[in-house]
């Protein structure tokens, strides 16, 4: 069974860096469309950003884009999302989540973390 493990999410100032990690069980990315959402306490869950299967293709929001970076290793199985110039808006539970299909909408993922914390103090 697929399972999505976050790590990194933790209590930092704004404008710091963090990194989260998204580690995935077997040869997950290679085949999977992963994406970055976000949800902060009584809001929806919004995208932060995606990777394509193949790599070639990322996406990001408008609210952090060139802030945040996403990448991956595929060699250990993780997705990263580098945030960098945190605000205090940044603060949510982030999740990391995958697809067969080549889309980075909510509705289309197959699997899913169960989440970090990020809280961004200003």
């Amino acid at each position: 069974q697929v399972q999505l493990v976050e790590s990194g999410g933790g209590v930092v100032q704004a404008g710091d860096s963090l990194r989260l990690s998204c580690e995935a069980s077997g040869s997950f990315l290679w085949s999977h469309t992963m994406t970055w959402f976000r949800q902060a306490p009584g809001k929806e869950r919004e995208i932060v950003g995606g990777i394509s299967w193949s790599g070639g293709t990322t996406f990001y929001a408008d609210t952090v884009k060139g802030r945040f970076i996403i990448s991956r290793d595929i060699n250990k199985n993780t997705m990263y999302l580098q945030m960098n110039s945190l605000k205090s808006e940044d603060s949510a539970r982030y999740y990391c989540a995958g697809t067969t299909r080549s889309t980075f909408a909510t509705s289309d993922m197959h699997y899913w973390g169960k989440g970090t914390l990020v809280t961004v103090s200003s």
